[in-house]
């Protein structure tokens, strides 16, 4: 990826890179990869730091020629492309190009994640289906309802991929849903992250409320968790990092973890309806779910009848 920035670069091409910058906070499950400020820097293209105060820098998004869009989950290490399961969406429009052009100048412009997201999630005819580019912090809020309505009116079936589950609209949506048993609910999650998460949960009590949600969600639907390595610096990340929601005929895509803190950060997400590529993506989640045991649950909580 170095190589090729360097390269279009050399050609005459305008190529500018912003990046997120670790700090000395406490960082949310799950982690980021650490980046390398030096080895950006020397890139020889103009680089854009944006520091993680107070949320971070996550999107993994190209725009190319003002007409192509690549996004997704996958974090540019070599570690995302051989061990972790990813997604990448590739899209040419250049409505949809516009909208991510957007929402990087704002970033680019104030170096600042919270001054970020602020794009319209307008519907875009793209070969004739209709997708919307959500932004968050700008519309973190509203993007997790929307994947939680959607949720809410599935008839028939969702898939869910997710490092971790902690937003509360998507908790909730999903256990009701999977109550109601009238859904074919399933998917996977990082077992090691959402260990994590219930440790988390036990320190601060205000989010003790999740408990029995997430106890529901994964112990009465067919969930899976991977046992990824526990973070650390130096480590391999290996982590089940896809981030997938299928409702019916509706995909969402992108960077977002179905998480809380994902509502402040700087998140992209393509919500697509395309019943061809849900039916695809969610034999990706059923494939990635068939590799891995049951989904933890939270200590004292067991599989719901």
């Amino acid at each position: 990826m170095a190589s090729a920035l360097s390269n279009v670069a050399r050609r005459g091409v305008a190529v500018r890179l912003a990046f997120n910058v670790d700090y000395e906070n406490p960082i949310p499950v799950p982690p980021p990869p650490r980046a390398e400020p030096n080895l950006i820097d020397g890139l020889d293209v103009p680089t854009k730091p944006i520091p993680g105060v107070p949320d971070l820098m996550h999107h993994k998004y190209v725009v190319r020629d003002g007409k192509f869009v690549f996004t997704g989950s996958t974090n540019w290490t070599d570690d995302s492309w051989s061990r972790e399961e990813n997604v990448i969406a590739v899209v040419q429009s250049d409505g949809l190009a516009h909208a991510y052009a957007t929402d990087f100048e704002q970033l680019w412009s104030t170096g600042n994640v919270a001054e970020s997201g602020f794009v319209d999630p307008n519907p875009i005819r793209v070969e004739g289906k209709r997708v919307r580019a959500w932004f968050s912090p700008g519309h973190g809020e509203a993007m997790a309802t929307r994947i939680a309505h959607r949720i809410k009116r599935a008839k028939s079936r969702i898939r869910v991929s997710s490092p971790v589950i902690t937003s509360g609209p998507v908790l909730g949506a999903l256990a009701e849903t999977i109550s109601d048993g009238k859904v074919d609910v399933a998917g996977v999650v990082d077992a090691t992250q959402m260990k994590g998460v219930y440790h988390q949960w036990t320190l601060n009590g205000n989010a003790s409320w999740k408990m029995p949600l997430i106890a529901r969600v994964l112990g009465q639907a067919p969930f899976s968790g991977k046992e990824s390595t526990p973070y650390g610096q130096g480590d391999v990340h290996d982590y089940m990092h896809a981030k997938v929601t299928v409702t019916d005929d509706y995909v969402f895509v992108g960077s977002f973890n179905l998480s809380h803190s994902g509502e402040r950060n700087a998140e992209n997400v393509l919500e697509i309806e395309d019943a061809e590529l849900a039916e695809r993506l969610a034999a990706f989640v059923d494939e990635i779910r068939a590799r891995y045991s049951s989904a933890p649950l939270p200590r004292g909580e067991s599989t719901l009848e």
